[in-house]
């Protein structure tokens, strides 16, 4: 199983290797020229009524791009042939997938055939984080949709009890680097996790301790009330930092005082050059916000796809 698991790397890293040249902010300028207008008033809109849209968008992105680069197979339903991405086990908990949808519905209306959903993503992680209080940027634009989405295909995301072998290991193989691990996972200071994601650090850890001895004992006692061994909330969790709703430099702050939630957060510590950049961003929010833009720009531009697809659910 884990030979095969390798091999669906190998096969798609080219993919993850190609940033493509065709990439340009001003792709729509003249084919739609309203169209980030409408992406970022369909963000605005539905954050009106949800404010967990734009970790739900960010985190969208992700696990995107992680797959077959950022191709939109994320978005695709599961047939009765196929069981999709979304329908993987690290993906059940993704939602706002309606923001893509309305934007989508809205595009095709206003220019036909033009828009493709990886670039609705994009554009939405973007304005998730400008519009949470962070940094806004110009997104290069022209990626198209793909036609392929398997469920079993998301073993390959990065799971948050990874040490930093793994982690280094699962961005390198995407062409990003420890610098662009350290920036993107600044993406914590936004959302909420479940219990299962963080339980392996608070109840019997290891053979000597119950509780991770690097996490700070009050953060993991208060954790440990939420989650209980034997936790039977369904939707039990906590934020992924103190100022869940805006995106700041909040999730580093934390981190180095012992407040992390992921065993891959607290794994950013463990590693002299990831370290020093922790401690950096927690210093410096603009420094932070500087990388963060750039690591995804970067990982972005990760491209996979070959259509624009009509209805971002279903291949055309």
């Amino acid at each position: 199983m884990a030979f095969r698991a390798s091999i669906s790397v190998l096969a798609f890293a080219s993919l993850f290797f190609s940033l493509c040249s065709a990439l340009s902010p001003n792709y729509y300028d003249q084919t739609c020229p309203h169209a980030e207008m409408v992406i970022t008033n369909a963000v605005k809109k539905a954050m009106m009524n949800d404010k967990t849209v734009p970790a739900a968008l960010l985190r969208m992105q992700f696990h995107d791009c992680f797959i077959r680069g950022c191709d939109a197979s994320v978005l695709l339903d599961s047939t009765k042939k196929n069981k999709a991405e979304k329908d993987g086990p690290p993906n059940i908990s993704l939602h706002a997938f309606y923001v893509i949808d309305n934007a989508k519905m809205e595009l095709e209306a206003l220019c036909p055939g033009v828009v493709s959903c990886a670039d609705i993503l994009a554009l939405t992680a973007r304005d998730a984080v400008a519009l949470s209080g962070g940094p806004t940027w110009e997104v290069p634009k022209g990626r198209k949709d793909g036609r392929i989405s398997i469920a079993s295909e998301t073993r390959q995301l990065p799971a948050p009890t990874f040490n930093i072998s793994q982690l280094q290991q699962s961005f390198s193989q995407r062409g990003l680097s420890l610098h662009d691990l350290v920036a993107l996972s600044g993406g914590h200071t936004l959302g909420f996790s479940h219990c299962s994601s963080f339980q392996n650090r608070i109840h019997n850890f290891d053979a000597k301790h119950d509780v991770d001895p690097s996490m700070r004992l009050s953060f993991a006692a208060s954790l440990r009330n939420v989650c209980p061994m034997h936790n039977k909330v369904k939707n039990a969790g906590a934020t992924l930092d103190s100022t869940t709703s805006s995106f700041d430099n909040m999730y580093y702050k934390l981190l180095v005082q012992g407040k992390s939630l992921f065993s891959s957060d607290q794994a950013l510590l463990t590693e002299g050059k990831t370290k020093g950049l922790v401690s950096s961003f927690a210093s410096s929010k603009e420094e932070f916000e500087r990388a963060f833009v750039k690591s995804m720009i970067k990982m972005s531009s990760i491209t996979g796809g070959q259509e624009v697809r009509l209805n971002c659910r279903v291949v055309n």
